[in-house]
């Protein structure tokens, strides 16, 4: 199945780059004839202006899914008012092939980068030449900047914004395709580290664009340092928040090696929190701080004392269901030794909590408990329901709907039962994805179980 599944992903990526390919070069021969002339230092100038990105493209740095982020875009836009037309183009091209035989990428990732930054500048160049601008050589009062930019400043300005749009589409689009995503997921997740602060920098391509044109090279190449350098740190902050996802991946991994039963589940509950979050209507930073918490909602269990417990098959003992009960305590104080993640102990403590008051570790009721855990709450229950067990298969959607309304009040928040299961994402929860794809063996702390569930197996279907 998985072979099988494999060849027609790759196919589609290979059509795929094929025709972002045969744009590149369709649209790219169209302006070079139909264009008009440059002279030979035109073409100069944008290999010059190109030739700076060479530097960015080298310090390039990984984003989720395996996308490379650069600030190769500044040069690259910058050429495209300096010299807007087919020069600039080549030149983009000229540099980028450069800068993949460089990095030595796998030859389908090459042709997408190149095929796909020469359509940015086509597009970059077409947008501005369109709406009125010109080469900023051929400003007369070049080295007032107040006026350059009243001339030609609104189409610079909307033309490099559609060109990071386009090429942000063409990119996430193709990972989205290799990694069996959504496209719109795959930009949640890369444009929130990155793709904000490029379009705040677009300003910036224009006053940079601006001092080649005004000053020459060694004036640009100046100004460009600083630059590399600002985007480093931001890089190193990049780099640094990866990790720590990174190595809050390695300790749920390591909890859920430990115990079969939950393989996957700190995954799943963390999409499905996600998905609940934004049915209630969460900003997606809120959507963030959810996920992260739901992740490591279980953590607590680590701890040694847990293992003979979460091994046993047999109904628990009351001290071994009181040795249980300590987890979400255990995991908010092992959370609370981690700076960064402070704000994320109270949801972890109290995704047990009932929304009328019989939960733990304290007991508490309705807005008392933190609105994180009583999200997590609903996915950690439905992450039960829908697993399989060896006494029963998962519950179907409307059987998961009619125990969430059964419980609503008393395990679950009125509120939030009510918007999640009238959302239209609701059908979302039961659709895999590729992050909920662990082999769903789970039976995991907290389900709103059926008599039945808690009569057969109470210990496992409660934990």
């Amino acid at each position: 199945m998985r072979a099988g599944g494999r060849l027609p992903m790759r196919r589609a990526i290979n059509w795929y780059v094929a025709a972002i390919s045969a744009l590149a070069i369709g649209w790219g021969f169209a302006a070079f004839f139909s264009g008009a002339a440059f002279s030979s230092s035109a073409v100069t100038d944008a290999l010059l202006l190109c030739g700076l990105a060479i530097s960015a493209e080298l310090l390039g740095y990984v984003l989720p899914q395996s996308a490379v982020g650069t600030i190769a875009f500044i040069p690259y836009l910058a050429a495209s008012v300096v010299v807007p037309g087919w020069p600039s183009v080549l030149a983009v091209g000229v540099v980028k092939i450069i800068a993949e035989i460089c990095a030595r990428r796998a030859p389908i990732k090459a042709v997408l980068n190149v095929s796909g930054h020469v359509v940015m500048q086509l597009v970059a160049v077409s947008v501005y030449v369109a709406l009125g601008g010109m080469s900023l050589k051929s400003i007369v009062d070049l080295h007032n900047l107040t006026h350059v930019t009243r001339v030609v400043g609104g189409p610079a300005l909307i033309a490099f914004g559609a060109a990071l749009i386009v090429n942000n589409l063409i990119v996430m689009s193709a990972i989205a395709m290799t990694s069996g995503r959504s496209v719109a997921g795959v930009m949640q997740q890369n444009n929130r580290l990155t793709f904000g602060l490029d379009f705040l920098a677009i300003p910036l391509v224009f006053v940079f664009a601006w001092v080649y044109a005004e000053y020459g090279v060694i004036a640009a190449a100046t100004c460009w340092v600083p630059i590399l350098g600002l985007r480093q740190v931001h890089r190193a902050n990049l780099e640094l928040e990866r990790t720590n996802e990174e190595l809050l991946e390695l300790m749920v991994r390591s909890l859920e090696a430990r115990d079969a039963y939950t393989s996957g589940h700190s995954r799943r509950v963390q999409q499905y929190s996600a998905v609940i979050s934004r049915a209630i209507g969460l900003s997606e930073r809120d959507v963030r701080d959810v996920s992260r918490a739901a992740l490591l909602h279980d953590v607590g269990k680590i701890h040694e004392k847990y293992a003979p417990v979460l091994a046993k098959q047999d109904k628990l003992t009351p001290e071994e269901w009181a040795i249980i009960q300590d987890h979400p305590a255990d995991g908010a104080n092992l959370v609370a030794t981690m700076t960064r993640l402070r704000d994320v102990v109270p949801a972890i403590r109290h995704h047990h909590e009932n929304w009328d008051g019989t939960g733990y570790p304290d007991g508490l009721a309705g807005d008392l408990i933190p609105l994180a855990s009583r999200i997590i709450r609903f996915a950690d229950t439905i992450d039960a329901m829908t697993t399989e067990r060896p006494y029963r298969l998962p519950l179907t959607p409307a059987q998961v709907r009619a125990e969430i309304i059964r419980c609503r009040g008393t395990q679950f928040d009125p509120g939030i039962a009510d918007r999640l299961i009238s959302s239209a994402l609701w059908s979302t929860l039961f659709v895999p994805t590729p992050q909920m794809a662990s082999p769903r063996l789970a039976i995991i702390a907290g389900s709103a179980a059926t008599p039945s569930d808690q009569n057969r197996r109470p210990a496992r279907s409660m934990r």
